[in-house]
């Protein structure tokens, strides 16, 4: 399978380059030349079996690594997760329910990529010979940064630096991070927020002086952010798995549209349910779902993209986010792949803070996307309804989701959906404690208390996390990003 750039500057490459590189050289992100289509009878018989099984089939039409690779690869990727099924779907109505994707060793929807993208990257240079050790740069909002470091964990031929908002994660997320133990991995913390950190990794990335650094020590640069094709492909097969689990569960008939929520961020996890329906999965309303941060909203609803637009932190702290990069590969193929509009717009973008799509573009998005956001009151109200209506225990990610269906609902009725459950609940103690009417101030006291309210038992890996030594204390301005990377790779010895 060949890859291109979004921005159209650069020739084709292969599966393999696209994925070592993570970003196009002409700033562009690469898609797949061509999509695949499905056969739904096909997977439906492979999703009776083991998920890996599932997920390799689908994986196998956007990458030409040999099959029994692939698939022995993808059951080593999720042979850490506590749930048989990997990613369940629950029926909370006869018309609802909730794709849970945190089952993995952090508890986080970035697990379902971030544990195959290690396995993915190592096919990849197997097939191109490629003997330089992987710098992987990571920009996180919160769950990318420890489900990226769980994966790489002293992965040979990797060294891995991850780059996190100051007082921008929640305390849990950021504890994770801190005491990772691998040899191989550095965490930083930028002031500002995750705009700056996503901004600079993107900068290092397409930085040519420093990547002539890197060669000369044996190093070359990729990425774990959802600018990898490496890590959104793998984000397809679960809406597969989902759907055809929904049609088990009675949720939609066979070959029935079936809606998906998505709290969204930098539209990563959105866009692979795109990809899957443009690769043959029925899916009706992709109903996208955003925090106070309401970048997102606004575009879809005016046409206009301003990352000028006020930022807030929030309880929901993944989804604090005014740079939406992946909402670049949907504009390539809703334009019909007009690579030189994309340049145009990323560009004004980039030099003036905002762009504007023509109506008619934006009347093609509306037929499958619908978009609104929840306010912090709406995130907290949500999560205590759902427990008391559902007895059922929600994040502030998935809060949101659920909050902004319910609106959904209000204009277009009871229609087949699932709502993508992002993170654990007790990711977030404090908000999700709060809203169930639980106090305190400890963290690890309130998932005692949360435990006890849901009669569900938290995660092992976040029970003793307060005792796990602080491995990573540095902080930095964003323009030091650079300069902290020669370090931690000893360029300028």
């Amino acid at each position: 399978m060949e890859y291109i750039s979004t921005r159209g500057h650069i020739s084709p490459t292969t599966d393999a380059h696209a994925l070592i590189q993570g970003l196009a050289e002409d700033g562009g992100l690469y898609v797949p030349a061509q999509l695949p289509q499905f056969d739904l009878e096909e997977l439906t018989t492979l999703a009776q079996g083991e998920y890996h099984l599932l997920a390799a089939r689908i994986l196998n039409h956007y990458l030409d690594f040999p099959p029994q690779d692939l698939t022995q690869r993808l059951g080593r990727a999720y042979s850490s997760f506590s749930e048989p099924a990997i990613c369940p779907t629950r029926k909370l109505t006869d018309t609802l329910g909730v794709l849970e994707l945190w089952h993995g060793p952090t508890f986080a929807f970035k697990d379902m990529a971030l544990q195959a993208l290690p396995q993915l990257l190592a096919l990849a240079k197997e097939e191109v010979g490629e003997k330089r050790t992987q710098v992987i740069l990571v920009a996180t909002s919160g769950d990318t940064g420890k489900a990226a470091l769980e994966g790489f964990c002293d992965v040979a031929g990797t060294e891995v630096i991850v780059f996190y908002p100051r007082g921008g994660v929640s305390p849990l997320q950021e504890l994770q991070m801190v005491t990772q133990r691998g040899s191989n991995e550095s965490v930083v913390a930028v002031e500002g927020n995750f705009d700056h950190a996503q901004s600079g990794v993107k900068a290092l990335l397409a930085d040519k002086k420093l990547q002539g650094e890197l060669e000369r020590k044996g190093y070359s640069f990729s990425s774990a952010n959802s600018i990898n094709p490496g890590r959104l492909l793998p984000q397809i097969a679960y809406y597969f798995k989902s759907y055809l689990d929904a049609v088990k569960l009675g949720l939609v008939r066979h070959g029935e549209k079936l809606n998906f929520v998505v709290p969204t961020g930098n539209f990563g996890n959105i866009l692979a349910a795109y990809y899957a329906k443009r690769s043959g999965l029925p899916v009706g309303r992709l109903i996208c779902a955003s925090n106070s941060n309401r970048v997102l909203t606004t575009f879809f609803q005016t046409g206009t993209y301003d990352r000028r637009l006020p930022f807030y932190k929030t309880s929901s702290p993944s989804m604090d986010i005014l740079i939406s990069s992946n909402l670049e590969r949907l504009l390539f193929e809703a334009t019909g792949r007009d690579s030189n509009f994309i340049a145009k717009i990323m560009e004004q973008l980039q030099e003036e803070g905002y762009y504007l799509i023509p109506s008619a573009l934006k009347r093609t998005l509306a037929e499958l996307f619908w978009a609104d956001y929840a306010t912090e009151e709406e995130t907290r109200a949500q999560i205590k309804n759902t427990f008391q209506k559902y007895n059922y225990c929600l994040d502030p990610h998935t809060a949101v989701a659920m909050a902004v269906y319910g609106k959904y609902r209000v204009q277009f009725g009871e229609e087949p959906t699932v709502v993508v459950s992002t993170a654990s609940p007790y990711k977030f103690p404090h908000t999700v404690a709060a809203a169930l009417g639980e106090s305190g101030h400890d963290e690890f006291e309130l998932l005692t208390k949360l435990a006890a309210k849901t009669k569900l038992p938290p995660p092992r890996g976040l029970v003793g996390l307060q005792d796990a030594p602080i491995r990573h204390n540095t902080v930095i301005e964003p323009e030091a990003m650079g300069q902290i990377v020669r370090e931690i790779l000893n360029l300028e010895a």
